[in-house]
């Protein structure tokens, strides 16, 4: 493989790519003019010097060495860590432009994929920018070198773990912690043997401030590793879980037994849920998404509504407070037990649930063959085109699709639309993950007249 030149050049960016990063062309005259060029650390309207970093035959990628002219959105990024951690991409544009970029990202999707605009362009949802992240994953790595144990996000090199002693996107009980997190997992026996650390936050206890923390380790933990780990537990009140192996593995080492829960006051509504399972990273968006997916819906109190993709009952829930029936659908069998014992703890007998792969064939499902009066969908990345090519769309007032990937929303507007007669309505981002690049929005389909 021929070496890449190393020598620094000067780029006019152009525009801001889907991950964040600056997108620029070789000029006239220079080698490869007019090839497509990937910019880290870069915004649009900026003249900045760079350096190559990775080549293939449609594009190159490059590092910011300097800026030379910088833009008016431009802004000091808040954490030292920027520009080396992966867990953050655009802390360098002013937060209220960044919702601005994902919009843009949404609509060129929409345009581009699906073929499709929405009729009408919603404001986007915002909350907290900092200190909200309420789930994630640490890696854990010791690097003898440096004579310490690395706990934080990849580094935008992924092949590294960064070297981090606090992160701000992160719940500040958390976020703050890191470098006392790293402290503790170098001084164990087992400090090789930790993977990574996962955690989870929902409302305080009387037992602990509703941080979880998930220890993955590979070989089991002497009793000294077991004993800091729960002292490490007690004072900074994080309950602490052990994962010798897989998902069913994961049992607590303190408190004995720690309730993870997280409320939804304007639904009146508790979530019940255990250290690995999903739950929206933001909490005070969550609040506001569920909000305006259920303002969309317009759901009536005698209508029958189904939720696919539906978790704990993020939706599902709230729903029943207002409709005849609201109908939960899930793959994942342990969350769909645990959104019916939600549903018994919050006194909803009107909320069903069924464990169904919705990426497979599902003409044998009871619930299919039952009418609904509304839709909502809250897919993975990979989008609901399998279940909507299914699903008898006839007789449906509204479909709302709540999305974190905009590719696979443009992709299923694009069949809704332009196969089966649908109108989008609206559509706009939600900002669930300020600072980085990711887009998640929800979208507003009614039928055909």
């Amino acid at each position: 493989m021929a070496r890449i030149d190393q020598t620094p050049f000067e780029l006019e960016i152009l525009d801001l790519s889907h991950d964040g990063r600056g997108v620029a062309r070789r000029p006239e005259g220079a080698p490869n003019a007019g090839k497509t060029v990937f910019v880290a650390g870069a915004l649009p309207g900026e003249r900045v010097r760079v350096q190559q970093t990775a080549r293939s035959r449609s594009f190159d990628e490059a590092r910011t060495l300097e800026v030379l002219q910088p833009s008016p959105d431009r802004v000091a990024a808040r954490c030292p860590h920027f520009g080396t951690c992966g867990g953050c991409a655009l802390q360098h544009l002013d937060e209220s432009k960044q919702i601005h970029a994902k919009q843009r990202v949404l609509l060129e999707n929409l345009e581009r994929i699906g073929h499709v605009a929405p009729r009408t362009v919603l404001p986007p949802l915002a909350d907290a920018a900092w200190g909200y992240r309420r789930k994630g994953r640490f890696s854990v790595r010791r690097v003898e070198k440096k004579d310490k144990t690395l706990v934080g996000f990849r580094e935008q090199d992924p092949r590294f773990v960064a070297d981090i002693g606090e992160c701000h996107t992160v719940l500040p009980q958390l976020g703050e912690r890191i470098g006392a997190l790293s402290a503790l997992i170098d001084g164990m026996h087992a400090r090789r043997d930790i993977a990574q650390v996962e955690f989870i936050a929902g409302d305080p206890t009387p037992e602990f401030g509703g941080v979880a923390l998930v220890f993955r380790h590979l070989q089991p933990l002497p009793e000294p590793d077991r004993a800091a780990l729960e002292a490490f537990g007690r004072a900074h009140g994080f309950a602490i879980f052990l994962q010798p192996g897989g998902i069913d593995s994961v049992h607590p080492l303190w408190p004995a037994n720690p309730s993870l829960s997280f409320r939804l006051p304007e639904w009146d509504v508790e979530l019940e849920f255990r250290p690995l399972d999903f739950i929206q990273v933001n909490a005070g968006l969550n609040g506001r998404m569920i909000a305006r997916a259920l303002e969309l819906l317009d759901a009536q109190p005698g209508d029958r509504v189904l939720d696919l993709f539906c978790g704990l009952g993020n939706f599902t829930l709230p729903l029943a407070r207002t409709v005849r029936e609201a109908v939960g659908v899930e793959g994942d069998a342990g969350l769909v037990a645990r959104a019916r014992a939600n549903a018994a703890r919050n006194g909803l007998g009107n909320a069903q649930f069924h464990a169904a792969d919705l990426a497979q064939d599902l003409r044998g499902q009871p619930w299919m063959r039952e009418g609904f009066d509304r839709l909502l969908l809250d897919p993975p990345r990979s989008g609901a085109d399998v279940v909507l090519k299914q699903l008898p769309l006839k007789g449906l007032r509204r479909i709302v699709y709540v999305s974190c990937h905009p590719g696979s929303l443009a992709r299923d507007a694009g069949y809704l639309v332009n196969e089966r007669g649908w109108t989008l309505e609206a559509a706009g981002v939600m900002d669930m993950f300020p600072h980085t690049a990711h887009v998640e929005s929800i979208a507003l389909f009614t039928p055909p007249a």
